[in-house]
């Protein structure tokens, strides 16, 4: 076994392999850039050796800087994580050249499931399923759009090296395929630099199921069983679980001998999963991932086993620790990837400080595998993802209560975060009924992202008990450190001459602004609201933003954080953002007539210019953050003002991008 060993990634799953590490004794060594260099995996590792600049480009995909660390640091293997040099068949040859071990599969296996074309003739040699499609080398654009014609709408563009969404499109009819096409095209040669694409049917309500598969050098090959990852977003993830629910039990058993026979077809070793598509009680092979995959706890927690240790056994020469028949799922777990980013902006990436983060209480039933902790930031160059909750329970019912209740104790301020929405999809019939599909949340659409809804009345009460509770603790410090300590100006109690004590908060509520009065009682408060209604209120800060209240008798908990001029209170798995203001005043109007950016990001296509005149949902530019593509589109009809940026610039979340007028 490895005495050291070197991880080529960031953020949580470097975290996750260094905790694995030390348990088996494993001295461990992380790689970091510039924007890293305080980052938690570094923190988690025994050495630490700076790789680079910020972007990923420049720092995590230089292969050679990651081998020059381990040689420096005498590693002898290196555990690549995913994402990144994961899939880098090249990576992989290089680290064999230097005599440092690839903890993944072979070279030769890589590139033959690296390319989503090779992958599906090597199944179809090996009689797993395939979806209709075409996934030949003639590229010319006429040949594809023939081929999407043959297969029929609606199709699939797919870029052939890609994964995690990126490079991929849904084409309804033929008049939208050439601009679809030329935008994953982009979208591959940037991520993956290879713009070569296969097109596929595209099945219109599928479950997106996969296979988790080991492999070790003897030519042991087991499944460690299936996970659903339907509910997913832009393509990607968002809910995992395992098992699968509703499968039968038979085609169950064809789905794992399926990604059996795909590992054993191309000579697989290590850790592998083989994704599906399944609908109408039939699955069909979509492509293979030939590294750990993010949803990977799932397993773990259903099987018992710790699949990095597995790779380290594995990858040090040994024979996998069981085989098929020692293997049995048990129970059922739940992962939720938290993200910073906006579902209401469609799942735009939110950057900023974490100035508060609360994560739920870790045991048997809940753990939280996370490379971020209070006080870092989110940054443009990185997947925004803040943690993944992983749930387990004897059965889905009770695995999905624990999975509710999890998310509605993770609390986070600074930053926009999918919690709510998280939320929103545990608790929907159709999901607990165990109804997903790919298609899941354009489904539930009404349901996940419902209107916004002003602040009830028990927010405003402990944003109001949070304002006055605070300014009586900073008064009671002005007076411990005054040289008067009795000063009328060190007084919280809310004294006014000939009136009752009392305290008018102004606070503004998604651009209302409401007007709250705390009158001050000996056995604490009593709160007037908006609607006339008056509440008995008493409490008392927490460390950390914690606020324990008691309003009309009935004991509440809460999180509140000030930010500038804002309190966010976190209740109930709820987010509410207030403005603190000093007195009633106009809405300011909306400016109008501007497009801003959704996100931090760089211009990659303009197609106007001023003076133009536009239709309604006319493309007018094209923006690309982390490595996806996002349309501006026009309004409403008009003319085109002006263009504040070029292809190749840089862009601020909330910058100016085009300014319309009326035509």
């Amino acid at each position: 076994m490895f005495t050291k060993i070197l991880i080529a990634n960031r953020g949580e799953i470097a975290c996750r392999v260094a905790r694995t590490a030390r348990r088996m004794g494993i001295k461990t060594v992380a790689v970091f850039s510039d924007a890293d260099a305080g980052a938690q995996h570094v923190l988690a590792c025994d050495e630490a050796v700076r790789i680079g600049p910020a972007p990923a480009a420049e720092s995590y995909l230089i292969g050679a800087r990651i081998l020059e660390a381990a040689k420096l640091t005498g590693a002898q293997a290196i555990h690549p994580g995913y994402g990144f040099l994961s899939e880098n068949a090249a990576f992989a040859r290089a680290c064999a050249a230097e005599g440092v071990v690839f903890m993944g599969p072979p070279p030769e296996a890589i590139v033959s499931m690296g390319s989503k074309s090779e992958s599906k003739r090597l199944m179809e040699a090996a009689k797993v399923p395939l979806v209709p499609g075409y996934h030949g080398d003639d590229q010319d654009d006429v040949t594809l759009l023939n081929e999407a014609k043959r297969i029929g709408f609606p199709v699939l563009v797919k870029a052939s090296a890609g994964g995690g969404g990126k490079g991929m499109r849904v084409v309804r009819a033929e008049g939208e395929f050439d601009a679809a096409l030329a935008a994953a095209r982009r979208e591959a040669k940037n991520a993956f630099g290879d713009d070569t694409m296969l097109i596929e049917k595209y099945l219109d309500n599928p479950r997106h199921v996969e296979i988790q598969v080991f492999a070790d050098t003897q030519g042991n090959v087991v499944h460690l069983f299936e996970r659903d990852c339907s509910v997913q977003r832009r393509h990607q993830k968002v809910i995992e679980e395992a098992p699968a629910p509703g499968l039968d039990p038979k085609l169950r058993a064809e789905m794992g001998a399926a990604g059996v026979a795909a590992a054993k077809a191309i000579g697989y070793v290590g850790a592998g999963t083989v994704e599906f598509l399944y609908q109408d009680n039939a699955f069909y092979f979509i492509e293979m991932n030939t590294r750990l995959q993010v949803e990977h706890p799932v397993t773990e927690m259903i099987t018992g086993q710790d699949l990095v240790e597995w790779q380290l056994l594995v990858a040090a020469g040994d024979p996998l620790p069981l085989t098929q028949a020692d293997l049995s799922p048990q129970g059922h777990a739940f992962e939720a990837r938290v993200y910073a980013e906006d579902p209401a902006r469609d799942f735009a990436p939110s950057t900023g400080k974490l100035v508060h983060l609360g994560q739920p209480m870790e045991g048997p039933h809940v753990r939280v595998d996370t490379g971020v902790a209070q006080g870092d930031s989110v940054s443009i160059f990185y997947d925004p993802m803040i943690a993944k909750l992983i749930v387990w329970d004897r059965d889905r019912a009770a695995a999905l209560r624990r999975l509710r209740a999890a998310l509605a104790d993770y609390k986070v301020a600074g930053v926009s975060t999918n919690l709510e929405f998280l939320g929103a999809v545990a608790a929907n019939a159709d999901f607990a009924e165990g109804g997903v599909s790919t298609r899941f949340i354009e489904t539930h659409e009404e349901t996940l992202f419902p209107d916004r809804q002003p602040a009830d009345g028990e927010v405003l009460t402990l944003a109001a008990l949070y304002l006055v509770l605070t300014e009586r603790a900073e008064a009671a410090s002005r007076a411990v450190n005054s040289g008067d300590p009795f000063s009328p100006w060190s007084l919280a109690n809310g004294w006014r001459l000939n009136d009752d004590n009392h305290h008018a908060i102004d606070l503004k509520d998604g651009g209302e602004t409401v007007r709250v009065v705390v009158h001050y009682r000996r056995d604490g408060f009593e709160v007037d609201l908006p609607d006339g209604d008056r509440v008995g209120v008493r409490g008392e800060l927490e460390a950390d933003g914690g606020l324990s209240a008691e309003i009309s008798g009935l004991a509440r908990r809460a999180t509140v954080v000030r930010l500038g001029e804002d309190l966010v209170v976190l209740t109930k798995g709820k987010q509410h953002v207030l403005g603190v203001v000093s007195a009633v005043g106009e809405v300011e109007a909306d400016a109008g007539g501007g497009l801003t950016a959704p996100m931090p990001g760089k211009v990659v296509q303009v197609m106007v210019a001023a003076g133009d005149t536009v239709t309604k949902g006319q493309a007018l530019l094209v923006l690309e953050a982390m490595k996806m593509e996002t349309t501006i589109a026009a309004p409403a009809d008009g003319v085109v003002k002006d263009v504040c940026f070029g292809a190749g610039d840089q862009v601020d979340d909330g910058a100016a991008l085009i300014v319309m007028e009326d035509a």
